[in-house]
């Protein structure tokens, strides 16, 4: 059985739009976040939730959980900060 090229593209597209995709991970609106080991038993995988302004506040929330706090990678740390504007009075 013989397939062309056409055939091979449509067959390779209908597969890569089948494929589960994958949301950002990361937030980049927050500087720390938990990454969460919930392994094979508990069904769930892993993920990473970041809404932690500081790692003692993750480290809190992962306290006696199998979890690890890190540094947002994505998070703008070197931004320049915005300037205020301000009106000219008369």
């Amino acid at each position: 059985m013989r397939f062309s090229f056409g055939q091979v593209v449509i067959v390779g597209g209908a597969v890569l739009a089948a494929m589960p995709s994958h949301a950002q991970t990361f937030d980049p609106r927050y500087p720390v976040c938990m990454h969460v080991y919930s392994g094979a038993n508990g069904g769930g995988g892993e993920w990473y939730d970041c809404s932690f302004t500081s790692l003692p506040q993750c480290r809190a929330t992962a306290s006696g959980r199998a979890a690890t706090c890190d540094l947002n990678p994505y998070y703008p740390v070197n931004a320049p900060s915005p300037r205020l504007r301000h009106g000219r009075s008369s």
